[in-house]
């Protein structure tokens, strides 16, 4: 599906572009998919030369769950020693956080295609092979006990989105009592192999400079709005690209612009 994406990103910026074919759920479970992306990037950092390769301006980039992967990818680099500093990480309106379901572009692009809200969750559960019973529950923020709740707010809050991005029909929500049963099956979503927003302060304070792209109809925006705020907190460069008119997909339909066209 996403060679024409890989061959006309390396068409127009005339770079090498190696993608991963990493195994998919539910066959195989998370995080076999982070280990498949990790293994093959240090892989291609150790023999970047033999690709004709400069080791120093190697990138990662990925798009919606590739967004994810790149993004825990990058932080899964910062502490190793032996392989060169990771130039630039590419996140595509990425997925990064499991504690708010209900931020102002969840809320306000719940029914928007391709990515509905119940969708984005389904696809969620399906990954970390769960029943799909529990979905009303992560939606209300039920899977988030009280403590989590206090530490995560630092950084996962809709007061750290700006304003101009709550004009279409946000209203604050009301918060949940945890349930002990939910947090117990779904605690690894606050891994940050799962949920690079989550990571902690020590890590995001190393990463490599960033390009981050949003979308203004798709439930994942405010995962890039939130991402790019903890990185420059801490003196991170990014580069942002908001498209006001794009949604979820943007970047994949784009190219395939003789079947479907539409304006972004």
């Amino acid at each position: 599906a996403y060679e024409r994406t890989c061959r006309y990103f390396a068409r127009q910026s005339n770079s090498v572009v190696v993608s991963v074919g990493y195994r998919l759920a539910p066959e195989h479970p998370y995080p076999t998919q982070f280990e498949d992306c990790l293994t093959a990037t240090i892989h291609f950092m150790r023999n970047a030369q033999d690709y004709g390769v400069d080791p120093s301006r190697i990138i990662i980039c990925g798009d919606s769950s590739g967004g994810t992967l790149s993004a825990a990818v990058a932080q899964a680099l910062v502490n190793v020693r032996h392989l060169p500093k990771l130039r630039a990480q590419i996140l595509i309106y990425p997925f990064l956080q499991c504690v708010d379901f209900n931020l102002p572009s969840y809320q306000q692009n719940e029914r928007v295609p391709i990515l509905l809200k119940e969708r984005m969750l389904t696809l969620g559960l399906k990954y970390l092979n769960k029943d799909l019973s529990s979905m009303e529950g992560l939606f209300k923020g039920c899977h988030v006990p009280e403590d989590l709740q206090l530490k995560y707010q630092k950084w996962v809050n809709p007061d750290y989105i700006p304003p101009e991005f709550k004009t279409r029909g946000y209203k604050p929500t009301t918060t949940h009592p945890c349930s002990e049963e939910l947090y117990t099956l779904f605690k690894l979503m606050f891994d940050p192999v799962f949920s690079p927003l989550l990571a902690e302060d020590n890590v995001i304070a190393q990463l490599p400079e960033a390009f981050i792209l949003t979308c203004e109809f798709d439930v994942l925006r405010d995962d890039g709005l939130l991402y790019k705020k903890r990185l420059e907190d801490h003196g991170i460069k990014v580069t942002w690209c908001h498209l006001q008119e794009g949604f979820h997909g943007t970047i994949f339909l784009a190219l395939w612009d003789e079947i479907i066209a539409f304006r972004s």
